[in-house]
């Protein structure tokens, strides 16, 4: 099955960037997410994690 899409593959020309360009996107994808999670502020990342907790807060009081 493998030697069936490797020769198919192989006769379409060009086809050779493509997984160049996955590899790059996946790359930089995880470089800017690991440079956010570094540079974010700690002020930020608390608020946010507390979000769920003061939703069942609201949820409470409205009952």
């Amino acid at each position: 099955m493998l030697k069936f899409v490797k020769n198919h593959m192989d006769s379409i020309s060009g086809i050779e960037i493509y997984p160049i360009i996955s590899l790059i996107i996946f790359f930089s994808f995880f470089v800017i997410l690991f440079w956010w999670v570094f540079t974010a502020k700690k002020e930020y990342i608390t608020r946010v994690s507390n979000l769920p907790l003061e939703l069942d807060n609201q949820n409470e009081t409205e009952l």
